[in-house]
């Protein structure tokens, strides 16, 4: 058994360790942060997390994830979201239909791929198919109806498209092999894990070869909150590319920040999440794509007439990502 005075000094420590860090959290701004699922491309902020990336910076950071589409949208006008990690697709429609807000960064680059049942080895084959997407408003749903344009069929002619609801591609693939659906879009480290369970997929195309890039997910903010707080926004966006830098030169952190969020322990996915979301698709200087951004304005200008005559610039923010460059944070960052 511990003595008495064991017991009482440990008690003082451990009093006095939480008076301190209470003392420390005070000194720290709050910040509200939502992502929108838990994928890979989120590495960024669970590294800053785990690395303690937004305390350097003067930040107590509370992540929160909320499910992309009119949700998070709100949660970001209501205030109770600061900066949204949702994707980009979701702040320009929301934007062109008189919300202010705006994209101030990026988690890099989508790299989907239209899947199908194995049956299926062809696009003409989806023809009177069941095609399956995540919810309205999404990059997934927005690309995926651009995919299948760009093949030829019309969504809700050619072909029908059934909103599961679910953001992560893996639990597509699952509705999938129920019979429910014909095809998605699918991440290549989703892909890698329906081949370890047994799960074989005809892989129709990948977009890139179709001509669309997208944006994993990106960063948004209200104009206001960027114009009252900016101080802030820059200490988040300059943590968060430090987390960038931090993921790209240590990779026993990137994986240890997969393993404790994705609660991944596969070696062999480990490698596939660490190459697709940290060296080959997280971007050094996370800006806004404005490509991507310009492909969503061409694409939803048909169906959302407030986009007509319509530029990537308005509807992003780069001067807080330029300012920390012109102030040589990047070069400083990777000397």
């Amino acid at each position: 058994m511990f003595s008495a005075s064991f017991i009482s000094a440990a008690l003082c420590f451990f009093l006095s360790s939480h008076a301190v860090a209470a003392e420390s959290s005070k000194q720290l701004q709050p910040l509200n942060v939502s992502y929108a699922s838990i994928t890979g491309s989120r590495i960024p902020l669970w590294i800053a997390k785990e690395a303690g990336l937004f305390e350097k910076h003067g930040l107590n950071v509370n992540l929160i994830v909320i499910a992309a589409g009119n949700a998070a949208i709100g949660a970001l006008m209501g205030g109770d979201v600061d900066i949204l990690g949702a994707p980009g697709t979701t702040t320009v429609v929301s934007a062109a239909k008189g919300l202010p807000v705006a994209v101030i960064g990026t988690f890099g680059a989508g790299a989907w791929k239209l899947a199908a049942r194995p049956s299926i080895t062809s696009v003409e084959q989806l023809r009177g198919k069941v095609v399956g997407t995540s919810r309205p408003g999404t990059t997934i749903d927005f690309s995926l109806r651009r995919a299948l344009l760009k093949l030829g069929l019309v969504p809700g002619k050619d072909v029908q498209i059934l909103q599961t609801g679910l953001a992560e591609s893996i639990k597509r693939v699952m509705i999938m092999q129920q019979g429910n659906i014909d095809a998605t879009l699918v991440s290549p480290d989703n892909l890698y894990e329906a081949e370890t369970r047994g799960i074989r997929l005809s892989v129709l195309v990948d977009l890139k070869d179709l001509g669309i890039y997208t944006s994993a997910s990106d960063l948004s903010a209200r104009r206001e909150f960027i114009k009252n707080n900016r101080a802030k926004v820059r200490a988040f966006l300059a943590a968060y590319c430090e987390a960038i830098r931090l993921g790209k030169t240590n990779r026993t952190v990137a994986l240890a920040s997969f393993r404790k969020y994705m609660r991944e322990s596969d070696p062999k996915r480990l490698d596939v999440l660490y190459k697709n979301y940290v060296e080959d698709l997280l971007p050094e200087k996370p800006y806004p794509m404005e490509e991507a951004i310009q492909g969503d304005i061409d694409n939803l200008t048909p169906t959302i007439p407030e986009l007509r005559g319509k530029r990537p610039a308005d509807f992003i923010d780069k001067t807080l990502l330029a300012e920390l460059e012109d102030e040589g944070f990047f070069a400083r960052l990777y000397k």
